[in-house]
């Protein structure tokens, strides 16, 4: 079967953010480091996947952290309707990748297992653990659970020809990547395995982390699961828009065809 075609659509931005933000071990930790929010679709013919779903705007006013684009406005400029949205990969549930599952009534969402159980167990009597997540989101997940509407995961699976997902914690206990093969090698769509490029090419881990050897594992394995480093998309970086063309918006990044900058990348060591 042919390729998919892999776009990032950045919906919201966070600019009042410190390098001790984004990295545990940082000696210029007071410097500015923003940080881009984005859901990503994968298309190949008619078939469309969408990854994440952002969250909207009532998230965005009980948390304070606004949103530039409703995550449906974002998707109409690739034809995309809300209701057209069959599949979704939840690479986890914290709000900002979990808070749009609403949003798309007729979708049957992939999540990994251990990360249902990590939102609803005991975990989640301690307020840091407890703090990315949302009540509502999480009550959203189990409704199409019981509508028969959700697949779980446990670790690595093919979710359509040339589409997997692989199981990598760390950051979240269930959270997973998305591994897609493309017109210029394989993909991964780390999600928050890495929020930036530097998390794993410098292997500096980010502060909200659940299990650190597990995120730093992650980094080795998104290395592996590439065709080559420019091809692991982080999940926040606003670097993404500067190394890859814009698509039909200016909002829409085109992933598949490659990434035009990769010698932003140098800088990056351990």
């Amino acid at each position: 079967m042919s390729d998919w075609q892999v776009y990032a659509v950045k919906y919201a931005e966070r600019n009042g953010r410190t390098r001790a933000d984004s990295f545990i071990f940082d000696d210029n930790h007071d410097a500015p480091h923003a940080m881009d929010y984005y859901i990503w679709v994968l298309r190949r013919g008619d078939e469309v996947i969408l990854v994440d779903t952002g969250y909207d705007g009532a998230e965005a006013a009980a948390r304070g952290r606004p949103i530039a684009l409703d995550p449906r406005e974002a998707l109409k400029p690739l034809g995309l309707r809300p209701e057209d949205i069959t599949q979704v990969i939840v690479t986890h549930l914290h709000y900002d990748h979990a808070g749009g599952l609403h949003l798309f009534p007729n979708a049957t969402l992939h999540l990994q297992e251990a990360e249902m159980g990590f939102a609803t167990g005991s975990c989640m009597c301690h307020d840091t653990l407890r703090a990315p997540f949302t009540a509502d989101h999480i009550c959203e997940a189990v409704k199409r659970l019981y509508a028969g509407k959700l697949i779980f995961y446990s670790g690595s699976a093919e979710i359509a020809e040339g589409l997997r997902v692989h199981c990598i914690g760390g950051h979240s206990r269930g959270l997973q990547c998305v591994e897609v093969r493309t017109q210029t090698g394989w993909m991964v769509l780390a999600s928050d395995a890495a929020h930036y490029y530097e998390n794993f090419l410098a292997n500096k881990p980010f502060p909200i982390v659940v299990d650190l050897p597990e995120m730093l594992q992650g980094f080795s394995t998104l290395r592996r699961l590439a065709s080559k480093p420019e091809l692991i998309i982080p999940g926040h970086d606003p670097l993404v828009r500067q190394m890859f063309p814009v698509g039909p918006a200016p909002h829409i990044f085109r992933l598949d065809q490659g990434a035009v900058r990769t010698d932003l990348l140098k800088g990056f060591k351990p």
